[in-house]
């Protein structure tokens, strides 16, 4: 299994970032979208839709965001709120009460909710190729995050998080995720090397969010596996389960990080 993972990540990794550094915009968005599809598609599969529902999905979807793309259609104010209000307030509520999702109207919408503001940031976030420094300090924080959340709960975790969502994440855990985070963003703001300029303090307050951020969408993720009886998204990628598996604090963190950005102008 680990010699999967790491035969796994030495192709995304180079795939990832060679996109991010030296793909022109189209074909980064292009390239964002199928990451954001793919996980679209296994989500469906996980909300129990059919698999005609779910090709039927994945088309429409696929053809509004080229449309999207080619008309530079952009997220309207009032649905950037909706994203922080789901992100904030829903998802809390839906881990608090374990809401369970159903192959019905909601299931779609809340796919979209979830997978268009992500696609949408990547590309949002990523102008163009002399951006990509930028959004990858946020891609190095959530990976920061989840590294040091697993490694602080493996060694110190005996406080459980979240039992009955995912038994293996801890309070400590969640801890040491903000504790690294906090000094990697220190060390970035003292040598100017973040996209956004904030005085210390707010920036290491920015920096909270997205890590507490960045574990709601992993609990998330869990739940929704979870209530439907599986281990991982799907086999799409070995040793690591599903596309969904991968950037589920992705989602999250950059979704609400473009939206703070989109509404408050950071620079």
């Amino acid at each position: 299994m680990l010699k999967q993972r790491i035969l796994t990540a030495l192709v995304i990794l180079p795939l990832m970032i060679g996109m991010l550094f030296w793909a022109n915009n189209i074909v980064w968005a292009a390239f964002s979208g199928l990451i954001a599809l793919l996980a679209l598609w296994e989500y469906g599969r996980i909300a129990g839709l059919s698999p005609w529902q779910n090709g039927f999905y994945l088309l429409i979807t696929a053809c509004g965001g080229a449309y999207l793309y080619h008309q530079h259609g952009q997220l309207t104010s009032w649905l950037q709120w909706l994203v922080l209000f789901f992100w904030v307030i829903i998802v809390p509520l839906w881990l608090r009460f374990k809401w369970k999702i159903k192959a019905n109207i909601f299931a779609p919408l809340i796919g979209w909710i979830l997978m268009l503001p992500f696609w949408y940031a990547l590309v949002y976030l990523r102008p163009d190729s002399a951006a990509a420094w930028s959004l990858l300090t946020i891609l190095a924080l959530i990976w920061i995050a989840d590294i040091a959340a697993y490694f602080c709960g493996r060694t110190l975790g005996k406080h459980k998080l979240a039992p009955t969502i995912s038994p293996n994440k801890s309070w400590e855990g969640a801890i040491g995720a903000v504790v690294f985070v906090a000094i990697y963003t220190f060390i970035l703001q003292q040598q100017g090397w973040l996209p956004i300029k904030l005085p210390l303090w707010q920036t290491l307050l920015l920096a909270l969010v997205l890590t507490a951020v960045s574990i709601i969408g992993d609990l998330l993720e869990s739940l929704l596996k979870r209530s439907a009886g599986v281990k991982d998204s799907s086999q799409l990628l070995p040793g690591h389960g599903g596309v969904f598996d991968r950037v589920d604090s992705m989602i999250a963190v950059l979704s609400v990080y473009a939206a703070l950005r989109w509404l408050t102008a950071l620079v």
